[in-house]
Parts: C-alpha cells; sequence; structure tokens
C-alpha cells in the first residue's frame, strides 16, 4: 500500500477542485498510479448520498484535468457496503473523503474498514479527516458547537495506516474559537499533553510507501503544549 495523506489535495480557494501541484504531489501520485486507475470513493458522512456523490464527481474531473483519468469511479456507503470487500480488492485508488472525524470514525467501525484494507496493495488518499482516521488511535479534534465538553470523545480507533494524528486546514483553523474557547490554545493545547500532533496547511501531505514516512511541505508539531514550526514549503522532511 502506498499512502498520501492530505489536508487538502486541491488548489485553495480555486472555483472547481483543481489537483494541488504543490511540493510535488500531483507528480508523486502520477508516478505510482496506473494510467486509469479504477477509483474507490469511501464517504465520510453514511447519510450525507449526495454529497459523496457530488465529491465523487468532483474528484474524477480534477484527476481528469492532471492527466489521471478514471477508469471507473465507485462510491462505498450503505447503498454498497455489502460489496465493500470487493470493491476495494479491485480498487487501484481508495479517496479517503474528509469531513466530520467521529460520524466517519463510526462509520469506518462498522463496517470493519480496517481489517477489510489489510493487506491492499493499492494507493490510499486521505484528506482531511480521512487522514486523521487514518491513525492507529486517532485524535479528535473538536469541531463542531459543543465538542469542548470534556466528556466528548477526544480518542478512538483508526485504520491503523500510521502513527502520525493529524491536524489538517492549521492555516484555516488556528486561530479558531469554539464554544469560547480557543481551539488551539485552550483545548488542543491541553489534549496534546504525552502526545505529538502534526498540524498541516492544505498544499502538505505525508507520503507513506511501507518503507518510511515523508512529509512534503509545511508543518508544526504540538507536542506537550509547545507548538513548533518543523518545516517549510518545498521541504522534504523524513518523520520516520
Amino acid at each position: 500500500m502506498i499512502l498520501f495523506l492530505s489536508s487538502s489535495p486541491c488548489v485553495p480557494n480555486a472555483d472547481r477542485a483543481i489537483l494541488n501541484p504543490a511540493n510535488g504531489f500531483v507528480d508523486r501520485l502520477r508516478a505510482v498510479l496506473p494510467e486509469s486507475p479504477k477509483c474507490l470513493v469511501v464517504c465520510s458522512d453514511p447519510e450525507g448520498w449526495a454529497f459523496t456523490d457530488r465529491f465523487a464527481e468532483e474528484m474524477e474531473e480534477a484527476f481528469a484535468e492532471a492527466d489521471i483519468p478514471f477508469r471507473e469511479t465507485a462510491v462505498l456507503d450503505p447503498r454498497s457496503d455489502d460489496s465493500a470487500q470487493e470493491l476495494i480488492w479491485e480498487s487501484d485508488l481508495i479517496i479517503l473523503c474528509g469531513g466530520h472525524v467521529p460520524t466517519q470514525n463510526a462509520y469506518f467501525q462498522e463496517i470493519g474498514l480496517a481489517e477489510l484494507m489489510e493487506n491492499y496493495q493499492g494507493v490510499v488518499l486521505g484528506i482531511s479527516a480521512g487522514s486523521m482516521n487514518c491513525a492507529d488511535e486517532v485524535y479528535i479534534q473538536p469541531e463542531e458547537p459543543g465538542e469542548s465538553d470534556p466528556e466528548f470523545q477526544r480518542f478512538a480507533p483508526g485504520l491503523g495506516l500510521t502513527d502520525t494524528n493529524i491536524l489538517p486546514h492549521y492555516q484555516q483553523v488556528k486561530d479558531n474559537i469554539l464554544d469560547g474557547l480557543r481551539l488551539f490554545e485552550d483545548i488542543t493545547y491541553a489534549d496534546s499533553m504525552g502526545r505529538c500532533f502534526l498540524a498541516m496547511v492544505d498544499g502538505t501531505y505525508i507520503y507513506n510507501d511501507g518503507e518510511g514516512e515523508l512529509l512534503f511541505g509545511e508543518a508544526y508539531t504540538l507536542e506537550d503544549g509547545v507548538m513548533e514550526q518543523i518545516s517549510e514549503e518545498n521541504d522534504i522532511t523524513l518523520l520516520w
């Protein structure tokens, strides 16, 4: 399996989905995918069929524009999860949608996605929540009103594809206020005690080919309540 963990794979603020070439992302995708891959888009919300279908269409168009035309595009959600194993095995590329992390995590656990993806030999692209849910133990950063409550479940089992806990869209959310609290300084910093999180801006991604994990682009570590920039745009950083 080859793993791409992105904050967002698309050009920020564009009027349509365009794959972001920053940090060699598109070139690296082309290098590991067949000319016309079969793609499986895995939902983030099992009830959000319209969103998932629209997103799958946008990804198909964005990849085609980047000269990676899909041979076929399938969607994994409750309409098709009876065929989940077959869909996974037949796919060259699996895209894990962005969305609400705990909602997606619950669906992944419900269908046993971690077990279904064991021994998968293709390419996996995580996007935002999809990247976060690839971790062995997922950190669920509070996002929606009410989730700053100390009783909100902050950790859950993930797909076990990486040990890295990603905080996506750092450039967008670093100054967010949630329930009257600063998302990072008042909530996430405390959750990082005894742990290390990786905050990534859009355009940054992790590449893992089973031999090691490389970080491409600007990122920050948050460990024991201390935020530190570890890389800049166009940097390549070995994580392990």
